[in-house]
């Protein structure tokens, strides 16, 4: 079980939203580099990487950024955030992006879903936030009526890398992961899973490493970490132990 360390841009800096919304932002450094260089040396073997200004554009904003931090750390890093078309794909993967991250135009046009996964096999993730269920996308802003474990089933054959299950009620508000949603999902595909949102504390991750025999094979955390309610190591010995004999 990976514990993968969030590091959201906005505007160059990092910063953690409340549910997703713009606005809401706690600024948690100016340099989203120095805090992924923390990350990996205090043990993270994957960073998850948003530009937050790309997601609400609709384009990357914060290349810049995202650059800096690929050149400070050795770690695979996966990036979401504004990437809707071919070009932008192929960009990210050729500045070292490890897996990239389709969220809204995923859910618009599953064909770009089919053709990433054919020209960059292993590099491509999908993104499923939810709101009571319902997948929302353009930055979280409009919700739809497809039901999250519905999209899911329909990139079971593309041979995704993984998909990240976010519930947006729970995302930055450290109120405890939706644990039973995220079994639902990941026992409902054979695509591995990535859970996200609500991680507080410790017993969180607890919570969340029980379903790895059900096919969640990663935890994103942020606000926990940069709160200080949850410690980096603590967090990586449960998720190792978990695979540990007995």
């Amino acid at each position: 079980m990976l514990i993968i360390p969030a590091v959201d841009i906005k505007g160059g800096r990092c910063v953690r939203l409340l549910q997703g919304r713009e606005g809401s932002e706690t600024i948690f450094s100016d340099d989203p580099s120095a805090m992924a260089g923390r990350w990996e040396a205090e043990g993270a073997e994957l960073l998850h990487v948003i530009d937050l200004d790309g997601a609400f554009t609709k384009s990357p904003q914060n290349v810049e950024a995202i650059k800096r931090i690929l050149d400070r750390v050795r770690i695979p890093v996966q990036l979401g955030g504004g990437i809707r078309n071919m070009e932008t794909i192929s960009m990210f993967l050729e500045l070292g992006v490890s897996r990239v991250i389709l969220g809204t135009e995923a859910i618009r046009n599953p064909r770009l879903v089919e053709q990433a996964c054919q020209a960059f096999p292993g590099k491509i993730m999908v993104g499923i936030d939810a709101r009571n269920g319902m997948v929302a996308i353009e930055g979280w802003t409009q919700t739809t009526q497809k039901r999250a474990i519905d999209v899911a089933k329909v990139f079971e054959e593309n041979g995704l890398a993984g998909i990240i299950f976010t519930d947006i009620h729970k995302d930055g508000m450290q109120t405890g992961p939706n644990i039973e949603e995220t079994k639902r999902i990941a026992e409902a595909v054979s695509t591995p899973v990535i859970a996200s949102g609500g991680v507080a504390n410790i017993n969180d991750i607890k919570a969340l490493a029980g379903l790895e025999p059900h096919g969640v094979v990663g935890i994103i955390t942020g606000r926990a970490l940069y709160a200080g309610t949850l410690e980096l190591k603590e967090a990586l010995e449960v998720a190792q132990g978990e695979k540990s004999p007995g």
